[in-house]
């Protein structure tokens, strides 16, 4: 194999061309290419086996690994384009984002800065398959957040090693090999069980995707250099490799549970392709275009995706054609910077010979990119918050001449805090994600009191605890809430996206808290649950939300007679209409145009019924139905803010300041009760 240099392969940086060109098919919307996410982990492998295979040249050579020089080196390499980038970015979003988005960004890129983007999108359960206006300019910078985590702690723990290998006569690269084979069969085993738990928490987590760096480094352990297999059975090997990166863009999609084993299709593909191609490089792979790609596919991997969400952002969902278009505009700003500033100071010979002063440079690229951050959201207008006392709230509603609210000088919550105007059970623990299977003991207004009213269901539930707890002290009553995320109320087996499996955890959580109320016997109980569930068949498979329909119906009304056997009231309350839009981020770019963000209640509408057509078959059994149509919606339009009051704290869920403002009505809708 002819080398361009020390430890330098032609066919890797080809293969770097197919990574990216994964990446940016999938992020284009190419259908026939939606598991190109992969490409990602081609990357992780490549660098696993390129990084740690420069450690071991620089144990073998000089006994011993530099970090000055090391972090050095990755310093001039990687961070002034990626400091630009988020300066551009942060420059963009204060240009075209709402007040809302870019107090998010301003998040986003401060933690991209720091290398820690990925634990702030696990720790927000954010979707990675999210598309266009709906995801982060930054959100690809996860990948990066990873690889540096891992290479803050790789080589000092290779010296460790080293240390101890030599002080018992030991091989040195047998000591390597036992600590990356320790920490890949460890993250690989986490990320399998994390994936099954919490996949989008498993899809960012440096834990879960450290054994594909050190999959690439026990190959560099390996030694692919040439001569190790023949010709034709590196070529067979090479090829064999593509073919599973190709057939993993091809077979996964979002839907696919990953990482997780799904994860060994394409990263042992790429460990079979380098591995081959130290004998038998692919030609394809070596032919000057495509290596260029790969020679580029740093700076590629960088500008693709904020062009990509600020198109969406601006032309609204884009097509798989336009998704193209953009991603081709995208070439423009990475060919330039690869040449002003990627390669210039990547061999820049002042640097390399002043490790001390490219770190400087890394630090100064670091600090520009927290200051553009921070002053993304320093920037932004601002609504005052109001006081509680001037806010009405669904008090202000008159129904007999009701006036949409057109501006805002104050509002509560502030539409910039919007995201955290949740229930106070959020904060108690009370409230039970995905991996929870059994609520605590959660009671509120009086504790003590015999007479109890129960609230259950998801977050569609949830929400209305503000206005529940204050009637249940109003009546001497205690409140027992019982919820859990993305759990509907029917006894009914989900399918939980995120997760990517049959929803078992609902399934456990449901028994425990409908036994509870039956051991309980409260004297009301109210529920709710989202519309557009997708559920399981009697044959394990899903169906899609369209077709559970009716079976989440019958389920609901078998569920709520059930429920009304115990003896309580039972009362379902109708699901919220949905904004097509996210509702604090409408008001805080249009304060003094409220109208706009207004929208009709057929529009709302997105899901059939199912909470009112289950309530209403279960009537026969004592289940009442209360439909919130006339607080939400008054006039048949659906305003975002009400009395001073922001309605929703996303495009579905009450905020619980306004959630509070409807104890009164409601109260006047719920049975009466004996409190004892």
């Amino acid at each position: 194999m002819k080398k361009d240099g020390d430890g330098f392969r032609a066919d890797v940086e080809g293969l770097r061309a197919v990574a990216i060109g994964a990446v940016v098919l999938a992020h284009a919307g190419v259908g026939a290419a939606a598991g190109g996410f992969v490409g990602v982990d081609v990357f992780f492998v490549i660098s696993g086996f390129l990084i740690t295979g420069l450690l071991l040249r620089e144990l073998e050579l000089r006994g011993g690994i530099s970090l000055t020089r090391f972090y050095a080196r990755r310093a001039k390499r990687l961070l002034p384009l990626a400091a630009l980038v988020l300066a551009a970015v942060s420059v963009a979003g204060a240009l075209l984002l709402d007040p809302v988005r870019r107090d998010l960004l301003a998040g986003d890129v401060v933690a991209a800065a720091l290398s820690v983007v990925n634990w702030r999108f696990a720790a927000q359960a954010v979707d990675y398959f999210a598309a266009g206006a709906d995801a982060s300019p930054v959100r690809h910078y996860w990948s990066l957040a990873v690889e540096e985590q891992f290479y803050l702690v790789w080589p000092a723990l290779l010296l460790a090693g080293t240390w101890w290998a030599r002080r018992g006569g030991r091989s040195v690269r047998r000591a390597a090999g036992v600590l990356l084979a320790a920490v890949g069969a460890a993250s690989l085993a986490y990320g399998v069980w994390l994936t099954r738990t919490a996949a989008d928490v498993a899809y960012f987590s440096t834990l879960t995707r450290a054994w594909e760096l050190a999959l690439g480094g026990l190959l560099a352990l390996a030694g692919a250099a040439p001569g190790r297999l023949p010709p034709r059975a590196a070529a067979a090997l090479g090829w064999a490799g593509l073919a599973a990166i190709v057939v993993a863009c091809v077979a996964f999609d979002a839907s696919t549970p990953f990482p997780g084993v799904a994860a060994l299709l394409p990263t042992l593909g790429t460990v079979a392709l380098i591995a081959g191609g130290a004998a038998a490089p692919l030609r394809v792979l070596t032919l000057a275009p495509v290596r260029y790609v790969g020679r580029i596919s740093y700076s590629w991997y960088l500008w693709h995706w904020p062009l990509y969400v600020f198109a969406a952002d601006e032309l609204g969902p884009l097509s798989a054609w336009e998704g193209l278009a953009a991603m081709a505009v995208s070439l423009a700003p990475a060919i330039v910077t690869h040449h002003l500033v990627e390669a210039p100071l990547h061999h820049a010979a002042r640097l390399a010979a002043r490790p001390g002063l490219a770190l400087r440079v890394g630090a100064a690229c670091i600090a520009v990119s927290v200051v553009a951050g921070v002053l993304v959201s320093a920037t932004a207008p601002r609504i005052r918050t109001a006081d509680a006392s001037e806010v009405e709230g669904a008090r202000a509603i008159d129904p007999d001449a009701f006036v949409l609210q057109t501006e805002a000088v104050a509002l509560l919550p502030n539409p910039r805090d919007a995201g955290g105007d949740q229930p106070r059970m959020y904060e108690d623990g009370c409230w039970q994600t995905r991996s929870g299977t059994r609520s605590p003991e959660c009671r509120y207004a009086h504790a003590d009191a015999k007479t109890t009213i129960v609230l259950y269901g998801d977050s569609h539930a949830a929400m209305y605890a503000p206005a529940l707890e204050a009637i249940a002290r109003r009546r001497g009553a205690a409140l027992l809430v019982l919820s859990k995320q993305g759990c509907h109320p029917a006894e009914i087996p989900l399918w939980n996206g995120p997760l990517g499996r049959h929803y078992t955890e609902c399934d456990a959580w449901r028994a425990d808290a409908l036994a509870r109320i039956e051991r309980e016997r409260p004297v009301l109980v109210v529920t709710a649950g989202a519309n557009g569930y997708a559920t399981m068949a009697p044959d394990g498979s899903r169906r899609r939300a369209a077709d559970s329909v009716g079976p989440l119906t019958d389920a609901y009304e078998a569920t709520l007679r059930r429920l009304a056997a115990t003896g309580a009231k039972v009362v379902a309350l109708a699901d919220t209409p949905y904004a097509p839009f996210d509702v604090p981020s409408c008001v805080a770019e249009r304060p003094r145009d409220l109208a706009a963000c207004a929208f009709d209640r057929e529009t709302g509408q997105r899901f059939p019924p199912i909470s009112a057509r289950a309530a209403r078959a279960a009537a026969p059994a004592g289940v009442d139905l209360v439909d919130l149509t006339p607080v939400l919606c008054p006039d048949g339009r659906c305003p975002s803010v009400i009395g001073n009051a922001l309605v929703y704290r996303d495009s579905n869920h009450l905020t619980a300041t306004y959630a509070r403002t409807l104890a009164g009505w409601l109260s006047a809708r719920l049975p009466r009760l004996a409190v004892q």
